[in-house]
């Protein structure tokens, strides 16, 4: 039960950091603020004018009264009240109420009146809206009516409005500085988070320079630190297959040459075949190993791109389906080889070939289906790792050492994507690729 409560929460939480700390500030401020507010309203505000309105109430019963006795001037008692209540009234006779309700039942000031008349037993109709300053009051009495024009300053307190902005600007002040301090604290994590995405798609990122608070600037150094090793152990790696270069294609030059002057020309025909091999297997092996090249990340039309490669190899059998204009981030030289590489794979099998390009909301998908002898399920994983071949389904090929969808899953991952294999409509194999973007 709690597992699933605190699951709940969890989702209705923001999942970035600058909500969620801004969560953290702003709750509390405004937890108090309608604390106040309600403790404000409802012990000071609401009982106030309540006591005014019932003290108002009283003087109209008052007047009622004293007018019903006789004993005195009505047009002088009617002067006093004006002078000295600001009571502004007039007697109209042979008059009966209004039947039009104009009460609020949302105006705490509507809802207090009617509650203390009815309280008098007064037949009452009163009307708050009409006049900006001014409630208009009528009473029953006898055959007509009294009409009373009261302000309403003698019926509701206006510091509330004042009390009001004065609660309210502060906390909204307070969140706002809020924003910018949580915005500065933030960016920098935010920072941190972009180059390391960058640098694991294998762009340049030398710019970077850690800021903010001391644990987030001492991640950016280790970052740094990181990365600098990354770097240095990927170009001691070149400089070691340069050299394995180097030194293995000068004795197999000189085999080559040895192998000229065998007179046994079926033995040399075999042995070179085993020297080409030799060397065919070294070439793709750097080239496999130097998959994370130094070329520079451009943004290009991966459309046009993807038209102008199938383009290229000028064949009725293969088709595409390309969505158009769309837009990546990427290296072209390596994209260009891991396409080609399972293009290749397919014409090597198959004979239809289908190419499609769509872009969902997060990912632009690449999609090569052919109608091929496919791949065992098994062997979805173990077709990714350098030099395997699956020698019974595809048949004992000495044009390739097994490194071509290595290679391919290798720029993929460079650059933040996902290789999946699967079943094509054609009962072949489908191969699906996701560039983020």
């Amino acid at each position: 039960m709690f597992y699933g409560l605190n699951k709940f929460i969890k989702n209705l939480l923001p999942k970035q950091l600058f909500y969620r700390g801004l969560i953290i500030v702003a709750a509390p401020i405004i937890i108090l603020q309608i604390t106040i507010s309600i403790v404000f309203f409802d012990s000071l505000w609401i009982k106030t004018n309540k006591g005014m309105t019932r003290a108002l109430v009283n003087e109209i019963k008052t007047f009622i009264s004293v007018y019903e006795n006789g004993e005195y001037k009505k047009e002088l008692f009617t002067e006093i009240f004006r002078n000295n209540l600001q009571f502004n009234i007039k007697y109209e006779s042979l008059k009966s109420l209004p039947k039009e309700n104009l009460e609020r039942w949302f105006s705490p000031m509507d809802r207090s009146l009617r509650r203390e008349l009815k309280s008098k037993v007064l037949t009452y109709w009163f009307d708050t809206t009409s006049y900006k300053g001014l409630v208009d009051l009528r009473i029953q009495h006898l055959n007509g009516y009294f009409q009373f024009y009261i302000p309403k300053d003698r019926l509701t307190s206006t510091s509330a409005r004042l009390f009001a902005l004065w609660i309210t600007f502060p906390a909204f002040l307070l969140i706002m500085i809020a924003i910018i301090f949580l915005k500065n604290q933030t960016k920098p994590i935010v920072n941190l988070a972009t180059v390391a995405k960058k640098f694991g798609r294998g762009e340049d990122v030398s710019e970077f320079r850690p800021s903010g608070a001391l644990e987030i600037r001492q991640a950016g150094y280790e970052f740094e630190r990181m990365r600098e090793r990354i770097i240095r152990h990927l170009n001691q790696r070149s400089e070691m297959l340069s050299g394995i270069s180097h030194d293995l294609r000068t004795p197999l030059t000189r085999i080559k040459l040895q192998l000229a002057f065998i007179v046994d020309k079926n033995l040399a025909r075999k042995m070179s075949d085993d020297v080409q091999e030799m060397e065919k297997m070294l070439n793709e092996y750097l080239q496999f190993a130097s998959s994370r090249s130094a070329e520079k990340t451009e943004k290009f039309n991966i459309s046009d791109f993807l038209t102008n490669i199938v383009n290229e190899y000028n064949n009725k059998n293969i088709s595409s389906d390309l969505s158009k204009n769309i837009f990546m981030d990427g290296r072209k030289n390596l994209i260009r080889r891991c396409l080609n590489n399972l293009i290749n794979n397919s014409i090597k099998y198959a004979k239809k070939i289908n190419v499609q390009l769509e872009k969902s909301k997060n990912d632009i998908i690449i999609i090569i289906d052919d109608d091929g002898p496919g791949i065992p399920k098994e062997e979805y994983e173990n077709v990714f790792k350098p030099f395997y071949k699956i020698d019974k389904s595809r048949g004992n090929s000495k044009s390739s050492v097994g490194l071509g969808m290595s290679i391919a899953s290798d720029i993929i991952k460079s650059h933040g994507g996902n290789v999946v294999l699967g079943q094509s409509p054609q009962n072949g194999l489908s191969v699906k690729i996701t560039f983020p973007f």
